[in-house]
């Protein structure tokens, strides 16, 4: 079983993980769209091609369950991810020139990006459900997604503050160097955490189809993907166009929107840890409140990021931490539910389980941000920009209190008072 300082090495693997998403999804994105002119749709696809990609995430998540070691498939995953956001990087410094050469690798770029985050991410959150007590899977997993949102945050307020002013080879030099530091970083972590406990061994080596069969005919797993599509759906739909926002309607510089990005992060960072310590530490609130709560709130906001605009009130900054605690709030509690669900059903399952959710949710991501994209497209051939914004920042805030319905539906109260125990570390 994995001791506490073992998770944290774990964890800084998914911390490395954050730290090279955050560049392809916050600020090449703002790049295509502002200082490239590009229509958001472009960056839109591009990202929705990463997550098409993880789509591989129950077949990683499979095969690592039929592997004795989960390192390769972590590290092999990060070193895909490294090299394909390098490449995104240099497809948006030679766009302008080469547009045509620019777009295929850009696509290229994409596609090694979702496959490395699918095989590096799920690797390590099955890593996490199998090698781990089960009385601290729950905390675990909080840890490493604080982790990651650290990494996340700090990489996203540390690149804003050296981007400027902007150049392509300004931008070509600090994503080389956030790529090998993660692979680096992750290899390093992961030396000999092994040794104590390997993967465990699916008995049976059935093929990749039967085994997500086998599991999707788990009722509590079914209903609970579909929860995990809906609220991610509503979560990642402000995802790239946010930033754009700040720039077009704000007139924030591409490092200031990247800090943007980062404080958003910091905040879903510090409402990660004050439900930690709310409801571990104190005892206060239930994990489906805390998820309603989180979803009401991330709803408010939203209505608020909307209103700005129209009105030309510059609180873009303590509105988008603030957005960003809500979200926190939401997804801590909805993680404690998912690490304590991996380990229940079938045995041996962890890798499948969290793929089949890690895929509901790259799909919901995919979809949120191409139909967030697109809507502010065409919503901007017909209204100002500011309008366009609003109306889209509107619609999330809907879908945010259709999931927090979903969710007092879903979340069974004498279940979840069971995960919110398994919440507290043990020894």
């Amino acid at each position: 079983m994995l001791s506490w300082v073992s998770i944290l090495r774990l964890g800084l693997a998914q911390m490395s993980l954050g730290a090279i998403i955050v560049l392809m999804t916050s600020t090449l994105n703002r790049i295509m769209v502002v200082e490239l002119a590009l229509p958001a749709l472009v960056p839109g696809l591009l990202v929705g091609l990463h997550y098409a990609m993880q789509l591989s995430r129950p077949g990683w998540g499979h095969w690592s369950d039929l592997s004795r070691r989960r390192t390769p498939w972590i590290v092999g995953g990060m070193a895909v991810l490294a090299l394909g956001g390098f490449l995104a990087a240099l497809a948006v410094a030679i766009w302008a020139a080469m547009p045509v050469p620019g777009l295929v690798l850009s696509m290229l770029a994409y596609a090694l990006i979702g496959a490395g985050a699918g095989a590096s991410g799920t690797s390590v959150l099955a890593f996490l459900a199998a090698a781990t007590a089960p009385r601290r899977r729950a905390a675990a997993a909080t840890i490493i997604w604080l982790m990651m949102i650290f990494g996340i945050a700090a990489t996203a307020g540390i690149v804003g503050a050296l981007l400027d002013p902007y150049s392509p080879g300004r931008l070509l030099g600090i994503v080389a160097c956030v790529s090998a530091g993660a692979v680096v970083l992750t290899t390093l972590a992961l030396l000999g955490l092994e040794k104590g406990g390997s993967a465990p061994v699916v008995e049976a080596r059935q093929p990749l189809r039967k085994g997500i069969m086998e599991i999707w005919a788990e009722p509590q797993a079914r209903r609970f993907t579909q929860f995990v599509f809906l609220s991610m759906t509503a979560y990642f739909m402000q995802e790239l166009i946010l930033e754009p926002y700040a720039g077009l309607v704000f007139g924030l510089t591409p490092g200031q929107s990247t800090s943007l990005s980062g404080a958003q992060n910091g905040g879903v960072f510090v409402g990660m840890l004050a439900v930690g310590i709310a409801a571990t530490g104190l005892g206060i609130g239930s994990l489906r409140a805390w998820v309603v709560g989180g979803c009401t709130g991330s709803a408010a906001t939203l209505l608020g990021i909307a209103l700005i605009g129209p009105l030309q009130v510059n609180l873009i900054l303590p509105l988008t931490i603030l957005l960003g605690f809500c979200n926190g709030v939401f997804a801590v509690a909805a993680i404690g539910a998912m690490m304590a669900l991996a380990g229940q059903g079938r045995s041996d399952r962890e890798g499948t389980r969290m793929g089949l959710w890690g895929a509901a949710q790259a799909i919901a991501a995919g979809v949120g941000g191409l139909t967030g994209a697109v809507a502010v497209d065409a919503l901007r051939l017909l209204l100002a920009p500011d309008l366009a914004f609003a109306a889209v920042f509107a619609a999330e805030a809907v879908l945010f209190l259709v999931a927090a319905g979903l969710a007092l539906r879903v979340i069974d109260p004498g279940r979840e008072r069971h995960l919110s125990a398994t919440l507290v570390p043990g020894e």
